[in-house]
């Protein structure tokens, strides 16, 4: 038996001797055959599936794979809603560029870039010159680049390695709709389930909001979601001035008279200048869980409305819950006291630029056509042939130049800090702001001047009352030095008029001309108006503490059509009748030196010169002409705030133009 075992492994070891060049051999053709095909194969392009070999699986219900943690991962892509998306039309391997046959190589990289993916697809588009044809890909592009900057895209402060939320995070690839779909619809109320999967708190919140219920428990895909306020792809920290200002914009996307309203106000005009230090829409109203104002949960509920306002105004009293925000001056049966400010303001303006911008017209013309015909006075300074030299008239003593320059300067200042907040929609208006230092230093010099400006009126009422008081028992109240307007101040208008028309002479005029009488005057009107309403404003928690709050919005009102009145006054009429009419212009320095050419004198003030002739008075009048120095000076001072009041006169106007055009 053991013989024959042994005999068999012999046999077996012989055998395989024999063999094994055969077998070596047919091993070794094998292999070469294999390789060749191999070869063959790698030769050939690789045929990429198409999207029904995907869907062959993705297409199955609960299709499933184990993800990188070990949990089930779907993978199933519901046919008909891809083929209805946005990306329905593109191949599944144009986005998974990694999947190249099926079944898939492991270790492929599954992740898609949607940023690598559409902007390599512009790219393409502009090499070929086909981006026309392809709007929609660079309006996705634009969006890319914002979100690039937004708060999304930077790495998360716990997991450095990653991105706070990406593209996917908000949008499905598979299922991206083109605007007016109803699968875009469905999409856009499902959003703050989305973002409430990173904001759990704000979500939350949202969902008692009367934006939440009417979007998450009614359906209403017209009600504010997360991204009608934050925006959508270029998100920022809402803490940010910017942020505050873009949400506040972002507000008046739908409640368009509300954002109206509220940029007429204090708060909304340093908004538009772009600073956002003042209560914006979501200060008042809260942010993530507004509700209606007549809900007694809602922060601008009249019951909680002083309690906000106290975030701000620590010290607000109760009046301050009366004030409009949103009050309207097209509105006399909410707003009557509104309106009424309005309209009143607005005949007063009207009525007083239709009587002095006609006057200044038609005074133009007439004195422009006698200097052409040679009838009128020559304004050049003359000399007086009965003194043998060169005298001028004594008009303004130095105490009244000083008081002077400094009304000039500070209410220049004041139209320029104050009509810049006014017409805060122009466009000249944040650049102005800028060079002023911001509304806060703005405020700070619009208040100084204010002082100023108020510390002169006051000087000037007790220098009136000392002056009268000493000369008591001959002051005259309607006399020729009197600036109280008389019935001759009529008669003079009357014969202005007629001369305008050519229907009787030039009038005599006394000391005082009837319009330097109400130069004189309307500062009476126009510093009380602006200056209680500005007092008010400026002391908002006394005046809210006996006062209703509706007030502000009447001192509001007054206080910018008033300021604007005054303006406009000023640097037309009041230009026009001492600097640019034809016997003056281009300046008359009379002001700065406190005199004036005998002959001009004696032109303007015929009465008065007469009188002192007669009584022998003029002599003490008299004084020599101003040095070239002064009058150098004069004419460079004199200059600079023409100039400067031209500026400050088309930067009002432009801005008037363009709120009336708003308006419109």
């Amino acid at each position: 038996m053991n013989s024959w075992k042994s005999f068999n492994w012999v046999r077996i070891a012989v055998l395989c001797l024999v063999a094994a060049p055969s077998f070596w051999l047919g091993a070794a053709v094998a292999a070469t055959d294999k390789a060749g095909a191999s070869a063959k194969k790698a030769a050939a392009p690789a045929q990429r599936p198409d999207n029904n070999t995907c869907l062959g699986c993705h297409g199955n219900k609960g299709f499933a794979m184990p993800g990188a943690d070990g949990k089930m991962r779907s993978l199933h892509v519901i046919p008909d809603k891809f083929g209805k998306s946005v990306h329905g039309k593109r191949l599944c391997v144009d986005c998974h560029m990694d999947i190249t046959e099926i079944p898939h190589k492991a270790g492929v990289d599954h992740k898609v870039s949607c940023v690598q993916c559409h902007e390599s697809l512009w790219e393409t588009a502009k090499k070929e010159g086909k981006t026309q044809d392809n709007e929609r890909l660079g309006v996705v592009v634009e969006q890319i680049e914002k979100y690039m900057k937004s708060i999304h895209a930077r790495p998360s402060m716990a997991d450095q390695s990653r991105t706070n939320a990406t593209c996917y995070s908000c949008h499905d690839a598979h299922y991206v709709y083109p605007k007016g779909s109803d699968e875009r619809t469905e999409w856009r109320l499902s959003v703050p389930n989305a973002c409430g999967v990173c904001h759990e708190k704000e979500r939350k919140e949202y969902a008692t909001s009367v934006h939440g219920k009417a979007v998450l428990n009614d359906g209403n895909a017209y009600a504010a979601i997360c991204s009608d306020c934050h925006t959508t792809h270029d998100v920022a920290d809402p803490a940010i001035a910017s942020t505050r200002l873009v949400i506040t914009h972002n507000c008046g996307n739908c409640h368009t008279e509300s954002l109206k309203t509220y940029t007429e106000t204090y708060h909304g005009q340093v908004n538009k200048l772009g600073y956002a230090h003042t209560a914006k829409c979501f200060d008042c109203h809260g942010s993530h869980g507004i509700q209606r104002t007549a809900d007694p949960a809602s922060s601008v509920h009249p019951d909680n409305r002083l309690k906000t306002c106290q975030k701000c105004h620590t010290e607000a009293t109760k009046g301050f819950v009366s004030f409009e925000p949103h009050g309207t001056t097209d509105d006399f049966n909410r707003y009557p006291q509104i309106w009424l400010a309005s309209k009143l303001m607005l005949q007063l303006l009207a009525g007083t630029f239709a009587f002095f911008w006609t006057h200044s017209a038609l005074w133009f013309y007439r004195e422009y056509k006698e200097r052409k015909q040679r009838k009128s006075r020559p304004h050049v300074q003359t000399v007086d042939m009965a003194l043998g030299e060169e005298k001028h008239f004594q008009r303004f003593p130095i105490i009244w130049r000083v008081a002077h320059l400094l009304f000039a300067f500070s209410l220049m200042v004041l139209t320029l800090t104050g009509m810049t907040v006014f017409y805060a929609n122009s466009a000249w208006a944040p650049v102005v702001m800028k060079l002023l230092g911001g509304p806060q230093l703005a405020g700070l010099i619009h208040r100084t001047c204010a002082v100023v400006f108020a510390t002169v009126f006051i000087w000037h009422l007790c220098y009136m009352a000392l002056t009268i008081g000493r000369n008591w028992k001959t002051f005259q109240i309607f006399g020729p030095n009197s600036m109280v307007p008389s019935w001759q101040d009529l008669k003079d208008v009357i014969a202005m008029f007629k001369w305008f028309f050519g229907l009787g002479p030039r009038p005599v005029l006394d000391r005082w001309t009837y319009w330097e009488k109400f130069d004189y005057w309307a500062p009476f009107w126009g510093v009380t108006i602006i200056g209680v309403s500005g007092v008010m404003l400026w002391f908002p928690n006394i005046t809210a503490a006996v006062l209703p709050g509706w007030v502000f919005n009447v001192a509001t009102i007054f206080h910018g059509e008033e300021a604007l009145l005054a303006a406009l006054f000023l640097f037309t009429v009041h230009f026009f009748n001492n600097h640019f009419r034809p016997d003056k212009f281009p300046l008359d320095v009379v002001m700065f030196t406190g005199s004036m050419p005998l002959e001009h004198f004696k032109h303007e003030h015929s009465v008065q010169y007469q009188r002192l002739v007669e009584t022998g008075q003029l002599e003490k009048y008299l004084v020599d002409a101003p040095s070239a120095p002064m009058a150098r000076g004069a004419r460079i001072l004199g200059f600079t705030l023409i100039t400067f009041g031209l500026i400050l006169l088309v930067l009002v106007l432009t801005g008037m133009v363009g709120s009336l055009t708003a308006a419109s």
